[in-house]
């Protein structure tokens, strides 16, 4: 009977850190074995920030599932909250991968690196991550609509998800700011693949590096405040058909 109650709330989960986590991972491996042979700091930069990306949709799917365990006498109020814990675990994991992801773009600038090969491979793996990263960030736009109560098709889809992201449950709201963050950063590190490649402008390998660090520190300290301010809960936040509404 446990089983198949905890089967039933891993399918009851949060879809789009679940395929968020799967792409991730895939989009990693690649990504470190592309930048190793290729030398691209961009490379890691993304690399790490896909790594991040799939630790932190791991703890938020998690997060998902324990949150609908049923009130106990000791927790008569649920398990809700758990989303909100999890975010903050998965955005320290974001901020310290930034910090790491800074620290080598700072190194780069000092110290340029001439990228050896592999050109197109990394172009391959960087649109590849592109395509992956950019159906789950469609998929998560989708779901803030959803759980804002909105049904739209088309460009709205992505202009009602920006307007109405803070009205999205705690792990959607994450994949919706890591994607966006996922998509910049290999869109940037396609393009200092190229530029470094074919001019001797090696310092932008080491400038862009730098750059995805600060978007993904941007992110986890936002995704941070987020969650602190629903804990403390300025204003009440309540589960209703329609998503969570403020």
């Amino acid at each position: 009977m446990k089983i198949k109650l905890l089967f039933e709330s891993v399918k009851k989960g949060n879809k789009s850190s679940a395929l968020a986590m799967t792409g991730n991972t895939l989009i990693a491996v690649t990504e470190f074995i592309a930048g190793s042979i290729s030398g691209s700091g961009a490379m890691f930069a993304a690399a790490m920030h896909s790594l991040g990306d799939a630790v932190n949709q791991g703890f938020i799917f998690i997060g998902s599932v324990l949150s609908q365990k049923k009130p106990s006498k000791r927790f008569p109020n649920g398990f809700e909250r758990l989303n909100h814990i999890f975010s903050m675990i998965a955005a320290l994991v974001v901020f310290t991968m930034a910090v790491e992801t800074i620290r080598e773009g700072c190194h780069l600038i000092y110290h340029p690196v001439e990228p050896s090969t592999g050109l197109l491979m990394n172009i391959f793996i960087l649109i590849l991550n592109l395509v992956i990263d950019g159906a789950v960030l469609i998929k998560a736009m989708k779901e803030i609509n959803h759980d804002s109560g909105i049904t739209v098709k088309g460009l709205r889809i992505v202009l009602e998800s920006f307007k109405n992201v803070g009205r999205a449950t705690p792990p959607t709201r994450f994949v919706f700011y890591e994607d966006l963050v996922s998509v910049t950063s290999a869109l940037l590190a396609l393009i200092a693949v190229v530029i470094t490649s074919i001019t001797n402008l090696h310092l932008l390998d080491g400038v862009f590096t730098v750059i995805i660090g600060l978007l993904m520190l941007g992110v986890s300290i936002r995704l941070a405040y987020d969650n602190i301010v629903d804990l403390i809960g300025s204003s009440p936040i309540v589960r209703l058909k329609n998503g969570w509404q403020k």
